[in-house]
């Protein structure tokens, strides 16, 4: 018993130790990655842990902190970020922070004025020998001045593991001519391609010093970047000479004429974009018509749902109907069919020309609706079909709501000689109404979010 007693420390500690480092791993690899706000997240987040689950102050809160962790990682931050974004010019012209847009024009290279060589690989065992080779014209290889002059500028390198993560940055090549490499069979362009992300790392350098880059699938180049940096942060075009600077307002590189360079870097531009939505009528006008018509049909989903549904529970809750189980079932297949799959087939029943809705309408009244273009019809084809998709769910919802409602309720208003509709305004509406309310502002939330059903239905059209 004394050893177990002195087991249970020792085990918990270790695990405790383990469990540290790795969250401590895990820090330092979002440090590493350069994003320093996920990084103070997940060390304060990992220490509340540790906190709450070590203490015995925060006992109370273990069973709790799962559940608000969750909460915070997956709902309160993902807002807050969302927010926050708000705020700065990010866009896709505007994706990443200064300090990597910098870098990534820095890193720009082109060819440079030297001529640039073909290469090819040769297998040697389980290593490649790397051979370069003038470009030239196919034609002229036929020539045998004209290869021999080829040859003499041909350079090969020591075989090298390709295979390897990490090759030599920068490989010594020396003339093909005069040396004793008997090179097999180059091999072909698939296998050069399965090296790629090791050649890209190489540079090959000649005897007379010049390096040599990966510029292609079959060609080394001399490299030279496209930028430098000038004084302070500005950045000048090697080619040209031009100075570019940093516009904290705009988020660009910009030079003095008004050029810009991308990619461009976020920036805060405070309540600019919330500016723009209200007071540029290019934006004011789409958006408070797009929002006005997106309340309406969450509203008017959820309340076509609720009636439709609960119509159909209450009817299904009636004891003398025959085959109630039946029609329950068919009544849910909506429900269970994927819902992409039943908005394609609206979308085809709904066909002007050939869907089956049409050819109904067209034969009893002689009317063919044009529903994917008037904007009218196409609202109301899309309330009808998310009608369709909605309602098993209120009416799964309302029947288990009725199925709770004693009947003795219902015995009582018979005596009393009350019909079908006062039972269902003054017992059965009153006493579901409380328990569905937060189902129906959870279907209101998703519906004001359910792009799915419009990109899949109309793509957005007509406009």
């Amino acid at each position: 018993m004394e050893n177990k007693q002195r087991g249970n420390p020792l085990l918990k500690w270790g695990t405790t130790a383990v469990l540290g480092l790795a969250c401590l791993y895990v820090v330092w690899l979002i440090f590493l990655s350069g994003e320093l706000l996920f990084g103070v997240l997940a060390t304060g987040l990992f220490g509340l842990g540790f906190f709450v689950y070590l203490s015995n102050v925060s006992f109370a809160y273990r069973y709790l902190f799962p559940g608000l962790a969750g909460m915070l990682v997956f709902v309160l931050f993902p807002l807050l970020y969302t927010v926050q974004i708000g705020f700065t010019n990010y866009s896709s012209r505007n994706l990443l922070d200064f300090d990597r847009a910098t870098a990534y024009l820095l890193e720009q290279r082109t060819p440079g004025e030297g001529a640039a060589f073909g290469f090819t690989l040769h297998p040697e065992g389980s290593e490649f020998r790397i051979k370069l080779e003038p470009r030239h014209d196919e034609a002229d290889t036929e020539d045998p001045a004209k290869r021999a002059a080829l040859e003499e500028r041909s350079y090969v390198s020591d075989p090298l593991a390709l295979l390897q993560p990490a090759p030599p940055a920068e490989v010594q090549f020396k003339p093909l001519k005069g040396s004793s490499v008997a090179l097999g069979e180059p091999v072909g362009l698939s296998e050069v391609i399965k090296h790629r992300a090791v050649l890209s790392k190489l540079r090959a350098k000649l005897p007379d010093g010049t390096l040599l880059s990966y510029a292609g699938v079959r060609e080394f180049a001399p490299l030279v970047p496209v930028w430098k940096r000038d004084a302070g942060q500005s950045l000048v075009q090697v080619a040209t000479g031009k100075v570019y600077s940093p516009n904290f307002e705009t988020g660009f590189y910009e030079s003095a004429d008004g050029d810009r360079q991308q990619p461009g870097f976020k920036v805060g531009i405070g309540f600019a974009n919330y500016e723009q939505i209200f007071t540029d009528p290019k934006f004011r006008g789409p958006f408070i018509s797009i929002f006005l018509w997106t309340v309406t049909f969450a509203g008017l989903t959820v309340l076509f749902t609720l009636v439709v549904g609960c119509t159909l529970a209450v009817l299904l809750n009636w004891e003398a109907l025959r085959f109630r189980a039946v029609y329950r079932t068919l009544l849910f297949l909506p429900y269970a069919v994927p819902g992409f799959i039943s908005i394609l087939v609206f979308r085809g029943l709904f066909n002007q020309n050939f869907g089956e809705i049409n050819l109904i309408l067209d034969y009893f009244f002689g009317i063919k609706p044009t529903w994917f273009a008037d904007p009218f019809l196409a609202k109301v084809m899309i309330l009808i079909v998310n009608t369709w998709l909605g309602y098993p769910y209120i009416m799964v919802l309302c029947t288990g709501l009725i199925k709770a409602i004693p009947s003795d309720l219902y015995e009582a208003s018979a005596i009393a000689g009350a019909g079908p509709l006062a039972n269902f305004f003054k017992i059965t509406a009153p006493l579901i109404v409380k328990p569905l309310t937060p189902l129906l502002i959870g279907s209101f939330a998703f519906n004001f979010n359910n792009f799915v059903l419009i990109a899949l239905l109309t793509g957005g059209r007509p406009d």
